[in-house]
């Protein structure tokens, strides 16, 4: 689903990808652990299409189509989600209102019919259920005083209502408490888990992996993926340390 061949990107002019390698099939969660400056969140914003981040060489091939000739809106309508690390607030738009414009924006651009407002609040409504939010929260402006655990909440209604075929999830777990980092996780699982679907979960710690369990572990160091395992790979880096998977590599 999606697969990337030796990526090389920079930021103003600084090398942060260095020739990183991945494949991720249908079906799979596969998650990504790095030390800080890695380039993780560079490459969660490289997928996405975000402005500053060039792409100097190396492919990404997205379900069977080169990700670089989508402009950042027709990647989101072909299927594929990010999530960040910080979501945005924007004063002045209602969740409900942002959603259904986005959901039906990318509907039209697939050539389907929109939704109807019955038909939108009652998605939103059993999305949002998944994510124990009322749909008071969603009327209200998106992400306007909300708490970090609230937004990340609300970011998991979002890819459930678009209904993504790939989510590249960038710390999600940031910010969370125990009981929110449960309910996001267990959102990802009933939203994602399929074998029609495919995740790459960003992320510096185990805890998340508790609940999200994910079906390979790679290891992300200077801008290269320098080894790849299990679910267990995850323990041992919560064990061990970085330190101990790089000098082995």
């Amino acid at each position: 689903m999606l697969k990337i061949e030796n990526l090389h990107a920079e930021v103003d002019g600084k090398a942060i990808l260095k020739g990183l390698s991945l494949k991720v099939p249908a079906g799979e969660v596969h998650a990504i652990m790095g030390p800080n400056g890695a380039g993780k969140s560079t490459l969660a914003h490289v997928l996405g299409g975000k402005p500053g981040y060039d792409v100097t060489q190396g492919s990404v091939e997205f379900r069977g189509s080169d990700l670089f000739d989508l402009e950042p809106h027709e990647r989101a309508a072909t299927g594929l989600f990010l999530g960040f690390q910080y979501p945005v607030e924007i004063p002045g738009v209602s969740n409900v209102q942002f959603l259904r414009e986005a959901l039906n924006s990318q509907r039209k651009y697939r050539g389907e019919e929109p939704l109807s407002g019955g038909e939108f609040l009652k998605l939103a409504k059993e999305k949002a259920g998944l994510l124990k939010m009322d749909m008071e929260m969603l009327k209200r402006q998106v992400n306007v005083g909300f708490s970090g655990g609230e937004k990340k909440r609300a970011e998991m209604v979002q890819m459930g209502i678009l209904d993504p075929a790939f989510a590249v999830l960038d710390e999600t777990d940031s910010g969370l408490d125990i009981d929110a980092l449960r309910i996001v996780g267990e959102g990802i699982n009933s939203i994602m888990r399929s074998p029609d679907n495919g995740v790459l979960l960003i992320t510096h710690y185990q805890r998340l992996l508790d609940v999200v369990k994910p079906d390979k572990v790679s290891v992300l160091a200077d801008g290269r993926i320098i080894r790849t395992g299990g679910a267990d790979l995850a323990l041992k880096l919560e064990e061990e340390g970085y330190d101990t998977v790089m000098a082995d590599a």
